[in-house]
Parts: structure tokens; sequence; C-alpha cells
């Protein structure tokens, strides 16, 4: 029953958010931020994805960022972020934001989208802005081509605002959509959860997809229970078969 009003929900749109957190990427064997990868070298994540670590220790947070990555590199989209980018072909209308900074949005296709946290394939310079791809080695530590600052991962770290323009891009769609489609997101990062209910303040039917129960799962209209590999298929033929 969930499934079918999911269903009547999309087939009655033009205009489809989709927010997407950690638990989509878990499901490629990405570990989420705070689970059981947390721990390198025996700091916590927390510590070391913050504007004072880099500025403490250099040398320890881009090597970080360089294991990540490696393990990045090896992971691949599910069905869950191929059938986003079917969305996507469909809708007239309709915006991806990821709180995710592996990438696999984009290795999937995905292009109506915005990277709230950044990206780890990307680099930036801590004194220009200049960016660039992440590097290929970071001995000695990465400088900008253009004024030789230092280059840092292009990561929204604790503390940090974010890039100008991004939440702007995803709040103004968030206002008129007409479905916001929550995947595999915890719902305790703020201003990302937020963008979801402020779509459903403003008329949007508000759907999660999550195999756990969350913050937002007493607000949705509907909450699909189970991994988005599965259940963003199934819920996607559902559309097409009545389309």
């Amino acid at each position: 029953m969930s499934l079918e009003r999911a269903t009547n929900y999309l087939l009655r749109s033009t205009r489809v958010l989709v927010v997407t957190g950690a638990g989509i990427s878990a499901e490629s064997g990405i570990p989420t931020f705070r689970g059981p990868g947390g721990f390198w070298e025996g700091y916590r994540a927390e510590e070391l994805a913050t504007p004072e670590a880099f500025a403490h220790d250099p040398d320890l947070v881009w090597r970080w960022y360089a294991m990540r990555h490696e393990k990045y590199a090896a992971c691949q989209p599910h069905a869950g972020h191929h059938t986003l980018v079917k969305m996507e072909a469909h809708f007239d209308d309709f915006l991806l934001a990821t709180q995710n900074v592996d990438g696999l949005h984009h290795a999937a296709g995905s292009r109506k989208s915005v990277e709230l946290h950044g990206s780890i394939h990307r680099s930036r310079c801590t004194s220009c802005g200049a960016e660039a791809t992440f590097p290929t080695s970071i001995d000695p530590l990465p400088t900008c081509s253009l004024c030789g600052g230092l280059m840092r991962p292009d990561i929204v770290w604790f503390g940090e605002g974010y890039p100008p323009g991004v939440l702007e891009r995803a709040f103004t769609f968030a206002y008129s959509a007409d479905v916001c489609l929550v995947v595999g997101t915890s719902a305790v990062v703020w201003p990302p959860a937020e963008i979801a209910l402020i779509a459903q303040r403003h008329g949007a039917k508000l759907i999660e997809v999550n195999p756990n129960t969350t913050a937002l799962s007493k607000e949705a209209d509907v909450h699909l229970l189970g991994p988005a590999g599965d259940i963003l298929p199934a819920l996607w033929d559902g559309v097409l078969r009545q389309s």
C-alpha cells in the first residue's frame, strides 16, 4: 500500500526533488562517516574533518582523505543510483541534492544535482579558491598551479559554511517541488534535512526511503522501509507501468 501511494504521488508530479544521504552510498560499500570506519590511526573522523585539524597538521588530513579517495574509487553505483538517473530524464523539473561526497551519483549519470558537502574527487586552493581534481600524489603536499597556495580537499568541514549558492539552489527548488524523495539519510544533519521539511511545508509529498526509522519518518507522507537499491527500482517500475 505504501509503495502504491508513493507511486501515485510521483505519477501526479512534474517537479521532483531528491535528497540523499550516506545510506544510499553504504549499499555500494562506502562506510558511513560515523560507522565502524569512523576511526583512523587513533583519530575520530570528526577530529580530522575540521579547518583546525588541517591548519595543525595538513599532512595528516591529506593522508586521511587520500585513503578515503582510494577506497571510494573502488566502489560503483548500484541500482538505486541508476534509478535516480532515470527519474531525472523523465521529469520536466528535477534536482538531486546529496550530502555525499563520494561522487557516485555523478558516476551513475546524474547531472541535475548539487553536492551540498563538496566532493572527494576535487581539491581547492586555500589562498585563491581555484579548484582542481584530487591529486595523484600528496607527497609533497599539493599546491595551487595558479598561485602556489596550499591545496585542500574540496569538502565542507565541521565549523565551515556552505559554498555560495549551494543551499540556495536546493531551498529554492524545494519551495515549489511536487514531491520530495529522501533516500538513505539519518536526518540528523541540518540544514540538509530541513530542505525536505521545507518542501513538505510548501505542498510537496514527502517520501522517505530508508531501511531504518529516522527523525523524518513520522513526518513523511510515506515511509518505504528497505534499501534504496531494492526500493527505488520497484517504485520506478510502478510509475512506468502506469504512465
